[in-house]
């Protein structure tokens, strides 16, 4: 898939619990962190893997991540020493059959979990995997693959005694939950109005009380994690939503963005009737590929045709049009209230420009950092939605990895390979800027001091030197 991974986050909690972005980006332990990490010493470790997109997992003293072995089909789970980066445990696999990606993806995409007990990691080629601490399979729910040329890449997150997992694809999407320590299913919901997204769940306590935040094509809902009920949803997303919901208190931040939704690029297909009046030759009440000389639709082709038939017909038309006529680009911040579709009075803000495509925003000291492809990041005033800065880091790059932040500092991690520090403070200051010579696509992960990093070769730790 493309790299998706719901927007690359932090894999730290500061609870038993470790799952994507459980921590919202913000380091629980942070330390003095260096501020170059070409300096003298700053490197502790560098350790090759192979290539994969999930971040990588910090629990414990453990970081696990997944990979994949190309000429081999091979899909791993690692667990590595986070102070050596000695491979504690490598646990592999041969699927039938391995999952369409995007040509930037890659089939190990999904950040894993962990609950002090069991880790959990989910490949869309395979399904979902429960090991112990020491890499002793435990249980094994097969999914997958999806119907959805670009794969899969929302990871799994933990809640209660349950393992959620949301998968959102072309046809059949869902949202599950199952006993982490049996593997079996708690409860299950379908979600058919749902298009391909690749966003990871997100928890929100509110008022004594947990929902599950899923994020989707068009809309975002709450769910009741006991059961599986859908409590609310709004619309206002892009057509395919990549970044996490973001919590900060009584407010929810959502940002999405598409190719085709902003205002003023917007695209559109013609009606069923025009569409069929110019294409169907042989009559048949159906476009064929070879009937069709338009590349906006060739190029969406196999998400349309629902059915896989080679063909496609007015429900399947109308089905993608609707989905390009409502989609909405922007960021927006949100305070959910009561039950069934939320009013615009929950909306607190919504801001158009400088959506990200796949990075998930970070939320700290009232202010909100996305950042988008061409290394633009827009600060804003996480109250209001007040553009405070926009400026530009290091090196042209897209950026699927997001920002994250601790000792008075934010790392932005960029697809050709430089990560850039930056302050955090309310002035714009690049601290420094680092290339790797790498393609990165995990985010940073950062803790006590330290700082790990996943390129497409190798896991490296850095860590400031002593004074």
């Amino acid at each position: 898939m493309l790299l998706l991974g719901g927007g690359w986050g932090v894999g730290q909690a500061s609870e038993v619990c470790a799952y994507f972005r459980a921590d919202g980006g913000v380091a629980a332990r942070p330390g003095r962190l260096p501020d170059r990490l070409d300096g003298s010493g700053v490197l502790r470790w560098r350790v090759p893997f192979d290539a994969g997109h999930s971040t990588p997992l910090l629990h414990d003293g453990r970081l696990y991540l997944t990979t994949y072995r190309d000429e081999a089909k091979e899909l791993a789970t690692v667990a590595v020493d986070a102070a050596t980066g000695r491979v504690a445990w490598r646990r592999a696999l041969r699927p039938d059959r391995i999952e369409s990606v995007h040509r930037l993806g890659n089939p190990a995409t999904a950040t894993a979990a962990c609950d002090g007990q069991r880790v959990f990691v989910f490949f869309g080629s395979y399904g979902l995997l429960c090991y112990d601490l020491e890499g002793q399979a435990q249980w094994e729910r097969r999914f997958g693959p999806f119907q959805d040329e670009f794969g899969s890449s929302s990871s799994p997150i933990l809640i209660d005694d349950k393992v959620i997992l949301n998968q959102d694809h072309d046809v059949d999407s869902f949202l599950i939950a199952l006993d982490r320590e049996t593997g079996r299913t708690v409860w299950r919901v379908a979600r058919p109005d749902a298009v391909r997204s690749y966003s990871t769940p997100a928890v929100w306590a509110r008022n004594g009380t947990r929902q599950l935040l899923v994020a989707g094509g068009l809309e975002l809902a709450g769910y009741d994690p006991a059961n599986g009920e859908r409590l609310w949803w709004t619309y206002g997303l892009a057509r395919i939503v990549v970044p996490t919901p973001v919590v900060g208190g009584d407010t929810v931040y959502m940002a999405s963005w598409t190719p085709g939704g902003d205002s003023g690029q917007r695209i559109a297909l013609d009606s069923w009737a025009v569409a069929q009046a110019k294409w169907d030759r042989d009559q048949d009440g159906k476009l064929a590929q070879a009937e069709i000389d338009s590349s906006e639709v060739l190029e969406r082709f196999f998400r349309m045709d629902l059915d896989q038939d080679g063909r496609l017909d007015a429900r399947e038309w109308e089905r993608h049009a609707e989905v390009f006529r409502r989609a909405e680009n922007g960021v927006f911040a949100l305070r959910p209230s009561g039950r069934g579709e939320l009013g615009s009075s929950a909306v607190v803000w919504k801001r158009q420009r400088g959506a990200p495509y796949v990075p998930t925003p970070l939320l700290d000291r009232g202010m909100l950092w996305v950042v988008k492809d061409g290394g633009i990041v827009t600060k804003l005033n996480a109250a209001t939605g007040e553009v405070l800065q926009e400026e530009r880091l290091a090196g042209i790059s897209n950026y699927f990895a997001s920002p994250v932040t601790g000792d008075d500092k934010v790392y932005f991690a960029g697809e050709q390979g430089v990560l850039t520090v930056v302050a955090n403070e309310p002035a714009w200051r690049i601290v420094s800027s680092h290339d790797f010579r790498e393609k990165l696509y995990a985010t940073p992960v950062l803790d006590q001091g330290r700082i790990f990093v996943r390129s497409d070769q190798a896991l490296y730790c850095f860590e400031a030197r002593a004074e």
